[in-house]
């Protein structure tokens, strides 16, 4: 995540309301279960301070959206008579609905969930083409849908091969071959201009063999070095989404794992070169200095000044990455540093 996102969060005078509404399934009184949950939520603010202005934008926001639209969670802050952050939160059932007002935000939770957010590029590749999907995976919950669309290939041939080997068919099946690879180089044109608006951590090849051979063939570099293919899914009228949904989440621990164990190598290395520092106070020093390219938090292990380190990151172009819980960063926080902090 580029913490210069919430810039405008940290441009507006505090104090701030935090809210989190945590994931529930939607029923048919959804609007009604919102509006009492957050009854209850604007009294505890108010118990703790809340100014009017700030509770009257939130019950507005609050109640311009339909119930089923917090089925996946969400966060917002406030400050003064605006709302600032209004963004979906997908943690997992069960966490609770929280609220804090204070002279930052409280955005922990959030941009923890942001760093550990997996977008990718799901293909499903036919030999016409392919069907594209924009998914975002946290944790165990179901992907989330960002878009979906059908890609059709150039080539209007059709590109069944002829079964057997009879000579008299070799023209058929190279005409065959060039449609598929036709059809399978417009795909990937396609999946390059989305790539690059949407940029994803993981390509996700799936669909028949040949189609997926043709697709991976034609791949840019950018695209090969990001490349998971599997099995789980085509585009057959009984193929399971389920499935495709339990792959995507797997694919997404994996690399998360992989991910986590690369940030904190780079921090042992980076720091044995005295290009990086760890613990609240250095990394709040070096942020206040510009010098911080990324922000390194350890999993599920709250930083020291961890309001503050948001605020001085996100003033600069830095960015923010997880290591593993147990890696031990002092304060639970560290950066890997532009230049060296005076």
């Amino acid at each position: 995540m580029e913490l210069a996102e919430l810039r405008h969060v940290y441009e507006h005078e505090g104090p701030f309301a935090t809210v989190y509404l945590e994931a529930r399934t939607p029923g048919e009184d959804a609007g009604k279960q919102v509006e009492l949950r957050w009854r209850g939520l604007s009294d505890r603010l108010r118990e703790v301070g809340a100014t009017d202005e700030t509770l009257a934008a939130l019950d507005k926001r609050v109640g311009e959206r339909a119930g089923e639209e917090y089925a996946r969670g969400r966060v917002l802050v406030a400050g003064g008579s605006s709302v600032l952050l209004d963004e979906a939160w997908d943690v997992e059932t069960g966490d609770g609905d929280q609220v804090f007002w204070g002279e930052l935000p409280e955005l922990g939770a959030y941009v923890r969930e942001a760093a550990r957010s997996v977008s990718e590029l799901v293909v499903i590749a036919d030999q016409e083409g392919a069907q594209v999907l924009q998914d975002v995976v946290v944790g165990a919950r179901a992907p989330r849908e960002a878009d979906a669309e059908i890609v059709e290939g150039g080539g209007h041939e059709g590109v069944h091969k002829p079964r057997g080997g009879a000579l008299s068919h070799n023209q058929i099946q190279r005409r065959a071959d060039e449609t598929l690879r036709r059809n399978a180089k417009d795909v990937v044109a396609h999946l390059t201009d989305v790539a690059a608006e949407f940029k994803p951590r993981v390509l996700v090849l799936a669909g028949g063999v040949q189609a997926r051979t043709a697709l991976r063939d034609e791949l840019p570099a950018d695209l090969s070095d990001r490349l998971v293919e599997t099995e789980r899914s085509g585009l057959a009228p009984n193929a399971s989404d389920e499935a495709l949904d339990e792959e995507l989440i797997r694919i997404a621990g994996e690399e998360n794992r992989r991910r986590e164990e690369y940030n904190a190598d780079r921090m042992r290395t980076e720091q044995a070169q005295g290009r990086a520092v760890q613990g609240g106070d250095s990394v709040v020093k070096a942020a206040e200095q510009g010098a911080v390219e990324t922000l390194l938090l350890e999993e599920n292990v709250p930083a020291q000044r961890e309001a503050s380190l948001f605020k001085s990151c996100a003033e600069t172009t830095a960015s923010v990455e997880l290591v593993p819980s147990g890696v031990g960063l002092t304060g639970g926080a560290g950066a890997i540093l532009r230049f060296p902090v005076r």
